[in-house]
């Protein structure tokens, strides 16, 4: 093989290293393999207000950190809210990667119902697209928690009841299924640091919870 055609082949080689990575980064396509989105109601000052936990299981050949923004649509309201990849919430479950956001809300009134496109993006510029259906209706009045020299006594008709616990400056600590409506925080056998709760109601076969304002535990 001649000089000349010997640079020409280590050339061809060496560009091919350096491009090859880039050309299968931009080339993965992104996969949204299921997707659901639970309306979660909090204790507001003016009131009961709507907010939505949209997540979705996502893939990507070159890796989640190849992915780079989440979309969620309601075309019908002309409706747009944006998941960058610094924003979003990752969790992994068997083996599983979900991302998504618990903060999908609007400034006035209820979030709308019907149908809901997600898309997410990756660093490549690909898409993957899915629609979702949420009609949900909130079956149960908002729970109402009321506390009494280290008693509780809770007004709830929500399938599921539980505390979330804080300590002194906020920070979360546990969380307990609640088998009585009413009773002492003491027989809950809550850490020493537990300062405050708050009530967690849950339809989990309807995708609905409702979340209280915490209260004192003593």
């Amino acid at each position: 093989m001649s000089p000349k055609n010997t640079e020409l082949k280590f050339l061809i080689i060496f560009l091919f290293l350096i491009f090859a990575p880039l050309v299968s980064c931009t080339n993965s396509q992104p996969v949204i393999s299921y997707g659901f989105i639970q309306l979660v109601l909090y204790q507001g000052e003016t009131g009961v207000q709507e907010h939505f936990s949209f997540f979705v299981l996502a893939e990507d050949n070159d890796g989640l950190e190849n992915l780079d923004e989440l979309y969620l649509y309601s075309d019908r309201e002309q409706l747009r809210w944006k998941i960058t990849s610094e924003d979003w919430l990752h969790h992994t479950q068997d083996g599983k990667n979900w991302i998504g956001s618990k903060s999908i809300a609007v400034q006035n009134g209820s979030l709308p119902r019907g149908v809901y496109r997600a898309v997410l993006v990756n660093k490549g510029g690909q898409s993957a697209e899915r629609s979702f259906i949420y009609d949900g209706v909130t079956r149960f009045a908002f729970p109402v928690i009321t506390v009494t020299e280290g008693e509780y006594n809770i007004n709830s008709q929500w399938p599921v009841n539980r505390f979330v616990t804080y300590d002194s400056a906020g920070n979360y600590i546990s969380t307990v299924t609640l088998s009585s409506l009413s009773g002492r925080f003491s027989d809950l056998y809550l850490p020493s640091s537990v300062r405050t709760a708050a009530l967690w109601a849950e339809d989990e076969n309807n995708f609905l919870s409702a979340f209280t304002n915490v209260v004192p535990v003593n």
